[in-house]
């Protein structure tokens, strides 16, 4: 009778312990949150995807500004004294100007001026005076001059936010992977805990009625509640993990703005890894180093380079003298335009040029400083993206061998707990020799739902370490 008592101990044990890890993720089905639409809910409501799209239209509206910079213009002045009904002067000027690429200024003009008191140099006919002409810099500023350079670097901002953005949506993806993955590892863990509980809790009962019927000693009920009662509290503390981590990923689901919950009775599904290489836009990549040229980060810097290269352009251009010509053919008959001779006009020059260049010289200085910097940064980020994505690589080859290593272990130690199990049954050994081996199959059972997650991190690792863009956004 204690032999067929045992025996059923025996098989009830083993259905137990038999479960594996990816049994375990495919239990209600009805309340389980997949991956890919888990990853869904991340692309299309989380406030972060939203923020990635100001920032590009950061470097539009910079880039708006600075073309601004040559919007034609229109300019009225208008100058008035009266006193003791007197009009001492009234003086009216009105220029339309239109600024042009290489420092070059086209302008039209219309004076009046009238008064008693008016300056003579301002003296024109009564029906005003026309002029129409250029102003432009021979030296400083004709190559190169404030407004062109800010046109430059704000169409390299731009660029520089398209790469921004992408990284910032690269990262939330990969952190958003990265607390799925954890809530998976934590799933698990409870659920390997459950179902040790049971064993636990069954082997209880039986010592107790073993005890009852004299086969087995008092002591060993309090052996075997001990197992139980460190049992229950390793389920709590991952029944505890198992929220905490629920919670961590709920932190990147929203819909319309709003917050969701992930709630207690809703689990993950465990991603196959092609799967997960689809959802991640990884699948079927071979030629990493084209992927790495065109990487976010490397493609910011880049741009970052361009605009200080511009920068330090202009700032080596202020080294010129400053050489400002202006010339207006005058006229007081706008409507014919041969009345525009060379015999009226009104011409300017303006000449400078500091001694010393102290200002200037460090000016271009700083430049150089500047862009070094950034172009020793760009070269420091290429060698760390490129060793990151060998490693990663590295590391997805290791945990597939070690898979395959803990899969093993994990078979021969059911088969050792099983062994260890019919021998008691038969009185050939004892409640601690079954203890033992059954927390080295916990163990072992953890180290294999670690290396699994391990795993998927490592796939999501090599996701960031590319910086894969979303189609989406390259539009």
């Amino acid at each position: 009778m204690k032999l067929v008592f045992n025996y059923i101990v025996l098989m009830c044990f083993l259905g137990f312990t038999e479960i594996s890890i990816g049994q375990t993720t495919e239990t209600n089905v009805e309340n389980t949150l997949t991956f890919e639409e888990y990853l869904g809910y991340v692309k299309m409501h989380h406030p972060l995807m939203k923020q990635a799209e100001l920032t590009l239209k950061m470097g539009e509206a910079t880039l708006l500004r600075a073309r601004g910079g040559f919007d034609p213009k229109i300019e009225v002045d208008y100058d008035r004294k009266k006193f003791k009904n007197t009009a001492y002067f009234d003086q009216l000027n009105a220029a339309f100007k239109i600024p042009t690429w290489y420092g070059v200024e086209f302008k039209a003009n219309f004076e009046e001026n009238t008064g008693a008191f008016l300056d003579p140099s301002l003296t024109v006919p009564d029906d005003g005076l026309y002029s129409a002409g250029v102003s432009f810099s021979l030296a400083q500023g004709l190559l190169i001059n404030e407004r062109m350079a800010s046109l430059k670097q704000a169409r390299f901002f731009r660029e520089q936010t398209k790469a921004d953005r992408d990284i910032l949506v690269n990262n939330l993806l990969f952190e958003a992977s990265q607390a799925y993955f954890d809530w998976i590892e934590a799933t698990n863990e409870q659920r390997i805990y459950q179902n040790f509980l049971a064993n636990a809790t069954i082997r209880l009962r039986a010592i107790q009625r073993s005890v009852e019927a004299g086969d087995k000693a008092a002591i060993d009920i309090t052996e075997a509640r001990i197992i139980l009662e460190t049992r229950k509290l390793n389920l709590e503390a991952a029944t505890l993990k198992k929220r905490k981590a629920a919670l961590v990923a709920s932190n990147f689901i929203w819909l319309n703005d709003i917050p969701m919950e992930i709630q207690d009775d809703v689990t993950p599904q465990l991603p196959t890894i092609e799967t997960l290489e689809t959802s991640l836009l990884i699948e079927g990549i071979t030629n990493t180093d084209a992927l790495l040229v065109n990487h976010p980060k490397l493609k910011s810097l880049d741009a970052k380079i361009d605009g200080l290269t511009v920068d330090r352009a202009l700032k080596r251009n202020k080294l010129l003298p400053k050489l400002d010509l202006q010339y207006n053919f005058i006229t007081q008959e706008n409507d014919q335009l041969n009345s525009f001779n060379t015999a009226n006009y009104k011409a300017f020059v303006n000449f400078s040029f500091p001694l010393f260049l102290r200002k200037e010289r460090g000016d271009v200085k700083l430049a150089n400083l500047k862009l070094n910097d950034v172009a020793f940064e760009r070269t420091a980020t290429s060698l760390a993206l490129q060793n990151k994505i060998e490693a990663t690589q590295a590391e997805i080859l290791s945990y597939e061998i070690q898979t395959l290593l803990i899969d093993s272990i994990v078979t021969d130690n059911i088969a050792l707990v099983t062994a260890e199990e019919r021998k008691f049954s038969l009185g050939e050994s004892s409640l601690f020799l079954i203890n033992s081996r059954e927390q080295k199959l916990i163990d072992a059972r953890l180290k294999e739902n670690k290396l699994l997650v391990k795993n998927l991190m490592a796939t999501a690792n090599l996701y960031n370490a590319l910086g894969i863009v979303e189609p989406s956004l390259t539009n």
